[in-house]
C-alpha cells in the first residue's frame, strides 16, 4: 500500500540515502562525476537538509510502499512572496520509477500548494534530464531557461517550468 508522510530531522538519513542512490542515474549521464558529486554534497548535507527544513520553509514528504521508502519530494509555499509553491527537490529510487510513485506525490505536493492557496506550483528541471518529459504529462509547461552558476566553475542548466492550479 502506497503512503506518504510528513519527513522530520528523523528521515535526513532516509533522504540523503536516496539521493545519493538516485543521482546517479538521473544525472550520471549529464554531468561529470566531479560536478555529481560537488552538488550532492552541497545539496544533501545534513546542515543543508536541517537549514531548508528548519529555517528556510521547505516541507518535506516521504512516498511508502509497506515500511520501504520509494522517494521524496520538497516543497516551499509562498515562494518569492508570490502564491506560489516552489517544488524544490523530487527523487525517487530508480526501480520505483514508472510505477506511479512520481505522480502521487506531484499531486500530494498540489494538494498541500492548494491548501496554502497558492495559484501554481513552479520548479527548475534541468534542461537533459529526462524528467522534463514527466513534468509534462502532469501539467507543467515550460516558460523559460535559466543558467545558475553553483560554484567551482559548474553551471545548472535548466528549464523553468510550471503548473497552473
Amino acid at each position: 500500500m502506497i503512503t506518504i508522510s510528513e519527513a522530520t530531522v528523523k528521515d535526513l538519513k532516509t533522504i540523503q540515502d536516496i539521493a545519493y542512490a538516485t543521482w546517479p542515474d538521473v544525472y550520471g549521464e549529464i554531468l561529470s562525476k566531479e560536478q555529481l558529486n560537488f552538488m550532492l554534497a552541497a545539496f544533501y548535507s545534513e546542515e543543508t537538509l536541517l537549514d531548508n527544513m528548519l529555517h528556510k520553509k521547505h516541507h518535506f514528504i516521504l512516498i511508502y510502499d509497506a515500511a520501504f521508502c520509494l522517494g521524496f519530494a520538497s516543497f516551499e509555499h509562498d515562494y518569492l512572496d508570490k502564491k506560489e509553491t516552489r517544488l524544490h527537490k523530487i527523487y525517487l529510487l530508480p526501480a520505483a520509477q514508472g510505477k506511479g510513485a512520481g505522480r502521487a506525490l506531484i499531486d500530494a505536493v498540489a494538494t498541500y500548494a492548494r491548501e496554502d492557496q497558492s495559484d501554481s506550483i513552479s520548479l527548475n528541471v534541468n534542461r537533459f534530464n529526462n524528467a522534463c518529459t514527466f513534468y509534462q504529462k502532469m501539467g507543467f509547461s515550460i516558460i523559460g531557461e535559466e543558467d545558475i552558476e553553483i560554484g567551482h566553475g559548474y553551471l545548472m542548466e535548466d528549464y523553468k517550468m510550471e503548473k497552473k492550479l
